[in-house]
């Protein structure tokens, strides 16, 4: 009970604090450009259907087609799922679908997983996001909806205390969300007052609000339901009330998450810290925000995380690794070392760059040009390069479905990747896309 006590005494500490936190909000926050429709392309492995190409299509080593009758404006790729935005404010999803991640019913359809379909929403969808087993939806009335499941190290942790919820479920309420962002097991939730909310398996630190001995499902602060109740519902990260942080961005990592300070750009993280990815000189998992002094020395449009490693874009398009180099996924090199500590991918240095993304062990980079790099393991063909090989640096990916494309969006998941692209004729590459 000790978090919740440190909450309620930030939260009526004393009226005027309590009134300086009210009055700040945030008009808006950067979330990727929605205005710009385009195809969907998608490579990798596709053995439950997350390439959403039909039962037939087990792998693609290049990027490959999927066609639709709707016009897509944003793609995010789960574990083994994948999510797609329409312009209509739709939201489709194809593959995976054992633990609910689809938020719709399959069983008794033949191929269900395998083709694109409707999930029902009770209002026009704005952002989504997906983890290894569950989805999210941020609809334009503030209201977060999403469906599948949490896991951690003992196994299925449920998305509520009923377990599994296969279609969506309004996961927060009472609070006006404006960005929503997922690890691989958690959610994490942007307010229109500036605070962040997080809920899933805190294991490695990421909800960013239980101690490490509380971070358990088993844990002896809570045995039992008591305690995976304070998991999976929302709540307020932990922050010293002195510090009167609010914020005005935030990024999930697979077992991390980033928060961007509104007055000054600081960065706090909380999470597995085992490569250094979080910029943090201990590799110890860390469990209460802690501002990382290597992040906060850049100002970010982006920052993508996988596994053990962080891909970061700032505002003049450059981007930055750090973490682990195993199977070339910070794009330095074949004889980099780990990073502790950012580093400048100088082969995208003559570059500007619009969009990033990180799969477990994966990078991709997309120029203003529409062109689509990637670097990593390609053991897949999640890469999209024609081969299963591993990139040590940034690769040009080519194809015939991107011959008179250009590529404007990139999202990569467990072992697949889909990419969102525009007709090179009149290909607008006004949005700002993050």
């Amino acid at each position: 009970m000790a978090n919740k006590r440190r909450r309620n005494a930030s939260q009526s500490e004393n009226s005027n604090n309590k009134i300086k936190r009210t009055k700040f909000t945030l008009d808006s926050v950067k979330l990727p450009g929605i205005t710009t429709e385009g195809v969907v392309l998608v490579t990798g492995a596709g053995d439950v259907g997350q390439l959403g190409l039909g039962p037939d299509v087990l792998e693609k080593s290049r990027p490959a087609l999927v066609k639709f009758d709707h016009e897509i404006v944003d793609i995010c790729a789960g574990g083994m799922h994948t999510v797609c935005l329409t312009k209509e404010g739709k939201v489709l999803t194809f593959g995976c679908n054992d633990e609910g991640a689809l938020g719709r019913v399959t069983e008794g359809k033949e191929d269900a997983e395998f083709e694109a379909d409707i999930v029902e929403l009770p209002s026009k969808v704005i952002q989504v996001s997906a983890g290894d087993s569950h989805t999210a939806a941020l609809l334009d009335d503030g209201r977060v909806f999403a469906w599948g499941t949490f896991r951690d190290s003992h196994g299925n942790m449920g998305m509520t205390l009923n377990g599994n919820e296969k279609l969506p479920y309004e996961i927060i309420k009472d609070v006006h969300v404006i960005k929503i962002a997922s690890g691989a097991d958690h959610i994490v939730f942007l307010t229109h007052f500036g605070d962040v909310y997080t809920c899933g398996c805190a294991e490695q630190g990421q909800l960013g609000r239980t101690s490490e001995r509380g971070s358990s499902r088993n844990a002896r602060s809570g045995m039992g339901k008591g305690q995976i109740a304070k998991l999976l519902q929302p709540s307020m990260i932990s922050l010293k009330p002195s510090l009167k942080l609010h914020f005005d961005n935030i990024w999930a990592a697979t077992y991390a998450t980033f928060c961007r300070v509104a007055s000054s750009g600081d960065i706090y993280v909380f999470g597995l810290n085992n490569y250094s990815q979080l910029g943090l000189k201990s590799q110890k998992p860390h469990f209460m925000p802690t501002l990382s002094k290597e992040f906060s020395k850049y100002k970010w449009s982006s920052i993508t995380s996988g596994q053990h490693h962080t891909i970061a874009l700032d505002e003049e398009g450059k981007v930055y690794a750090i973490g682990r180099k195993d199977y070339g996924r910070l794009g330095l090199g074949a004889d980099c070392e780990d990073a502790a500590e950012l580093k400048l991918i100088t082969t995208l240095e003559d570059k500007k760059i619009i969009n990033v993304a990180c799969g477990s062990a994966t990078s991709f980079a997309v120029t203003s040009e529409g062109d689509l790099y990637g670097w990593g393991m390609g053991t897949n063909g999640q890469l999209g390069t024609g081969e299963e090989d591993d990139c040590e640096v940034p690769t040009l990916v080519k194809g015939k479905q991107l011959q008179d494309r250009r590529a404007f969006r990139v999202s990569s998941g467990g072992q697949h990747t889909v990419i969102l692209a525009k007709s090179g004729s009149n290909n607008n590459q006004g949005d700002t896309v993050i």
